[in-house]
């Protein structure tokens, strides 16, 4: 691609060079600089790319892309200075690229909670409508159905404009993704066309990264404030700032509800840990689904599927056929009869909207039996207040270790004490170990009770010292059994 070209719509500010020359990739990261690609030397939240000039241009690098210019001008180097080089890096990977986003109908899932179950149940409706269809996920990213592993919830934009470009020669019309508050702040999405934005809810989190909540919501409600006219933006009315996300969007405006007039609004006929009986504007369906939170996700995918041109009474065939996503309140039965619920939840108010629906199915027929921890190195604010959503709605609460990365896990776990009262903690377990605290959790359940394993979900692994290690919650329930 022609160096010109490349940079058509990114309207630097001042450039020291021939644009007229032939460039051979774009590169973000130093290490992965190949003779003759450029070099976008980005500002991260550790790392500073300016830094790294001198020696991307020492492994062939023929243009620096940068928002202040070295001290040494190299001759023979063109250089490209920007007011954004994180924004001009996902404007290059979407040109050079193809911008692979504008050949298919690309939707995205923001918000606190929801996100991966609404985008991969689109995916899934989408393939079993007969489309060929790409999914970018925290659990797992697809291409048709090839399965391709996520290592970030969005991922950096060459990477996120590969997928999609792959999508394309593989011939999807439709493609799904999750769109985290960091990718909108970090203009990982720059470049990107959306025919549609979907918003889940809003709840404290990632505060470690955004500091305050109003930055966390302008994150969130600047990817609606960017999508274009003729794209569609659903919002969740349930969710007090459903309507904010809308305010200056200039996307047609659609909102989905569980308690309000909506266009798509849903109500909860009967439920049990097998699933629910749902009335969706006006039609009735039975989902293996549990939870207002989950009825809520489902009433999106409705609305989505139909703003996109689908038939109603085929949609909501398609949902009764879908299952939870990897998980996202996964049910196991143990042969004694008390059952375990494995859930992703890691933020106070996504523990509660679990708690809250385990105890609804239950109506006091049996008792909660919670494991929780919290992360190391994130948000502390969040730990004592995950500490008292648990142990305010279970009957023996175990707290325990989730991925403590390089922090003390007693450190994380003294932190989320200090969330309770003294008779609390006299009622609370404290168990380090996350195996020995599922099978503590497990000895102590009875035939009708519900063990919670909440926190890591789908995940695989522990992260401790910075090291990944192999732990899957799912398993050792099953160890138990």
């Amino acid at each position: 691609m022609i160096l010109k070209v490349a940079l058509k719509k990114i309207f630097p500010t001042e450039i020291i060079g021939n644009t007229e020359m032939e460039i051979s990739g774009v590169q973000s990261d130093s290490r992965k600089v190949d003779k003759g690609n450029i070099f976008v030397a980005t500002r991260g939240t550790n790392v500073d790319g300016h830094n790294y000039i001198s020696p991307a241009i020492e492994k062939g690098a023929s243009a620096i892309v940068c928002e202040t210019f070295p001290e040494t001008i190299q001759q023979g180097i063109v250089y490209i200075r920007v007011e954004n080089s994180l924004e001009a890096l996902g404007l290059l990977a979407c040109a050079w690229y193809g911008n692979p986003s504008e050949k298919l109908t690309l939707v995205g899932v923001t918000g606190t909670n929801g996100k991966t179950t609404i985008a991969t149940l689109l995916y899934q409706m989408f393939r079993q409508l007969g489309y060929k269809a790409g999914l970018l996920s925290t659990v797992r990213n697809y291409v048709v159905d090839e399965p391709v592993e996520a290592t970030h919830t969005t991922p950096d934009p060459l990477e996120l404009n590969h997928l999609l470009a792959q999508m394309v020669e593989a011939g999807c019309q439709y493609a799904f993704m999750e769109v985290s508050s960091h990718a909108i702040d970090q203009r990982r999405i720059a470049g990107l066309l959306f025919k549609g934005g979907i918003f889940t809810n809003i709840t404290r989190d990632h505060l470690d990264y955004h500091l305050t909540f109003e930055n966390y919501l302008k994150a969130k409600k600047k990817f609606f404030d960017d999508l274009p006219e003729n794209a569609f933006a659903l919002t969740n009315l349930d969710d007090k700032n459903g309507l904010v996300m809308l305010q200056n969007t200039k996307a047609k405006k659609y909102t989905y509800s569980l308690r309000s007039m909506a266009d798509f609004k849903t109500r909860i006929l009967e439920q049990d840990f097998e699933g629910m009986l749902l009335e969706m504007n006006g039609k009735q369906v039975h989902v293996s689904f549990v939870g207002r939170f989950n009825a809520s996700n489902l009433t999106a995918v409705f609305g989505a599927a139909v703003l996109m041109g689908e038939e109603e009474t085929e949609v909501l065939r398609i949902l009764s056929l879908l299952h939870p996503v990897s998980g996202r309140l996964e049910t196991l039965h143990a042969p004694s009869g008390y059952t375990v619920i494995v859930d992703y939840a890691h933020t106070p108010d996504a523990l509660n909207n679990v708690i809250s629906t385990i105890h609804k199915v239950l109506q006091n027929k049996g008792r909660l039996i919670t494991v929780v921890g919290c992360g190391g190195n994130r948000d502390k604010g969040k730990r004592p207040l995950m500490a008292k959503e648990a142990v305010t709605g279970s009957w023996k609460t175990i707290l325990t270790s989730d991925n403590p990365r390089f922090e003390d896990p007693m450190d994380i776990l003294n932190d989320m004490i200090a969330g309770l009262t003294d008779e609390e903690r006299k009622t609370s377990l404290v168990i380090p170990d996350r195996r020995q605290a599922i099978h503590t959790a497990c000895s102590l359940a009875q035939p009708g009770d519900v063990v919670l394993i909440a926190g890591k979900g789908h995940e695989d692994y522990q992260i401790i010292k910075g090291e990944k290690h192999h732990f899957d919650d799912r398993e050792v329930v099953k160890e138990c059994f």
